[in-house]
């Protein structure tokens, strides 16, 4: 009952209210982003949701779009602005993201959203993380984010999945607030942005 009926009205409720309670800070960053991002704060891309079904997620952007004389994009770390950096690692780049919760594409809690393009390289275990919806914080998160391998995060993936309940979300909520104050495994070291899975051969 909780996973089908009540973990959707919980998800709609809490996201509304925190869009409502941090629409000033939302304003704020965004200002921010317009200014340093040349008029763009927000980034969109599709990703697949619950049954590989392809929608657009919206966050914050926190990268520029400056290029070098060839017209090639700048490797990311030189494209991260200062603002970008500050969004990126108190989390604040993940809030667009209830819109997509209110939407009913997300969910607050699940496994991560990842490029459609790394469909094709899952194994058949690590498909099951497409039976519900995708989150913006989950067991994978809590458990290394992104200073993990992608196996251990799949295998933590489908682990939330076959064990969904009430109690487990309110955990990872709490562990996800404990996470962002410490500003825990943002990225690996080196690394401004997650290295490409590249599937498991």
């Amino acid at each position: 009952m909780y996973r089908t009926v009540y973990k959707l009205f919980i998800d709609s409720f809490v996201s509304f209210l925190i869009i409502i309670i941090a629409f000033p800070i939302l304003f704020i960053v965004t200002i921010l982003l317009i200014i340093v991002n040349d008029g763009k704060p927000f980034f969109f891309q599709s990703r697949p949701g619950k049954n590989e079904q392809l929608f657009k997620i919206i966050k914050f952007k926190t990268m520029n779009d400056k290029k070098d004389v060839a017209g090639n994009l700048l490797p990311d770390t030189q494209r991260l602005t200062k603002v970008g950096n500050f969004v990126r690692k108190t989390s604040l780049d993940e809030l667009p993201q209830l819109l997509n919760v209110l939407k009913g594409e997300m969910s607050i809690i699940g496994p991560r959203p990842l490029l459609p393009e790394y469909l094709p390289l899952y194994n058949n275990k690590q498909k099951s993380r497409h039976q519900v919806k995708p989150g913006i914080t989950g067991w994978a998160q809590v458990n290394g984010r992104n200073t993990i391998s992608w196996q251990q995060k799949f295998e933590y993936d489908v682990w939330y999945v076959e064990n969904i309940s009430f109690l487990l979300d309110c955990k990872i909520i709490f562990l996800t607030i404990k996470k962002v104050l410490k500003r825990e495994g943002i990225n690996m070291k080196g690394q401004a942005t997650t290295v490409a899975f590249l599937g498991d051969n």
